[in-house]
């Protein structure tokens, strides 16, 4: 049994939007033997666009059932169903969710006539609900309205079982189909051709630009993971729709995808990446020499083309070691600009030579570059004769390659 269901909703996403109509046609496979169709009150206000849209305004449900009211029936009506929506996912999300805050538990097989639309009738160049019944020659009455958009998927749903489509469907419910939780941008295919070992994959949105970039001990299994839960937030929601394609690179080890995880989100910036969009590091350690021959340290804001001593990402953090610098090597506070008042008639007459000053400098930034290791890391190859070189140099990760086996380092 089928049930074949469309919702009018607030919002695009479910966990902060309400549904405002639901219209549920039971199937057979052969014809519609039950039906269920009413507005609902959201219990929140309908935006301006989605009134625009739908033509369901806050007066027309306003004398309407809640949700919570028809919780009841419309989970016995959907139980044991195989739920059937144009856009499955956000139908099932919609009604999951509210479902779930009533204490209903759905947990249904999903056909999505979009998928089953590409199978039975492929090559066409929409497979939107209009242009779908457009092609089709499917009359639909009420658009953009549960009701409308439910009898036009009924008439769909029979338009593919009489074109062959029974064997897609049996095929798309198998245990082992992607097709119920893959987005719907995205086939089985896209995920079949991934690999099963370690390295870095990309999602791509409808203009091919990165989204989103991971890493993954198995890549097959961590790309099928990200689309296995139905959660309903709006960035979950957004960054599944946003999903049209997946390229991935593979890599030697672990270690290698994850340093290269790190550089690519670092040079692509993905819409969808967010644990590690640090912030830059903002602060400088700079030195120069004064007009009279002194050597100067100072922390300044990160200077693009200007190679700092050190970098920190809080202006305090620097003030901090460079404060335990002057103590360490005794330097003058007011060189290093710790100290911003200006220096006194007597600071000055007592100030060192700037060749014995300009040495204890010398010393405190050797002693800071010997805090900042420079070294190798040596790992596997995708290949027997390879190897694959990490170099760490100065405290800051430089560049890897694949080097042949027989490498020798001096560091």
């Amino acid at each position: 049994m089928y049930a074949i269901v469309d919702i009018e909703t607030t919002g695009g996403y479910a966990s902060a939007n309400g549904i405002t109509e639901i219209a549920v046609y039971i199937h057979d496979g052969n014809r519609v033997v039950k039906k269920m169709e009413t507005l609902i009150n959201p219990l929140q206000k309908i935006p301006y666009y989605i009134t625009a849209l739908t033509g369901i305004d806050n007066a027309m449900v306003a004398n309407a059932p809640t949700f919570e009211e028809i919780a009841e029936p419309l989970f016995e009506l959907l139980n044991d169903k195989i739920f059937v929506a144009h856009s499955v996912n956000f139908d099932y999300s919609f009604v999951k969710h509210q479902l779930k805050i009533c204490g209903y538990d759905l947990v249904a097989k999903k056909l999505c006539t979009v998928r089953l639309g590409r199978k039975v009738f492929p090559g066409l160049a929409s497979y939107s609900l209009g242009n779908l019944c457009r092609e089709l020659n499917i009359n639909i009455e009420n658009r953009h309205r549960a009701g409308g958009d439910a009898q036009a998927t009924v008439l769909l749903f029979e338009h593919y079982l009489t074109n062959n489509g029974q064997q897609h469907i049996d095929a798309m419910l198998k245990k082992t189909s992607a097709e119920q939780w893959l987005p719907l941008h995205l086939t089985k295919a896209d995920i079949q051709k991934l690999p099963s070992k370690p390295g870095v994959y990309y999602f791509h949105n409808n203009k091919n630009k990165i989204v989103y970039v991971g890493k993954a001990v198995n890549i097959k299994k961590r790309v099928s993971s990200h689309f296995t839960q139905n959660d309903p937030d709006r960035k979950r929601q957004n960054f599944v729709r946003n999903i049209h394609a997946i390229t991935c690179k593979e890599c030697a080890t672990e270690l290698e995808a994850i340093v290269l995880e790190s550089t690519e989100i670092k040079r692509l910036w993905p819409k969808y990446n967010a644990s590690q969009k640090q912030p830059l590091q903002k602060f400088g350690l700079y030195m120069f020499e004064d007009g009279k021959g002194y050597m100067r340290l100072a922390i300044d804001k990160k200077k693009k083309h200007l190679p700092a001593l050190y970098t920190f990402n809080l202006l305090h953090e620097g003030l901090v070691m460079l404060k335990k610098m002057i103590e360490e090597f005794e330097l003058s506070d007011k060189l290093c600009f710790v100290n911003k008042q200006p220096l006194t008639n007597d600071e000055i007459q007592n100030l060192e030579h700037p060749k014995k000053y300009n040495k204890k400098i010398s010393k405190a930034v050797l002693a800071l570059n010997k805090q900042l290791p420079t070294f190798a890391v040596v790992d596997d190859g995708i290949k027997a004769t390879e190897k694959l070189c990490l170099l760490i140099e100065r405290g800051s990760f430089g560049v890897w390659v694949i080097c042949p086996i027989h490498i020798h380092f001096n560091l």
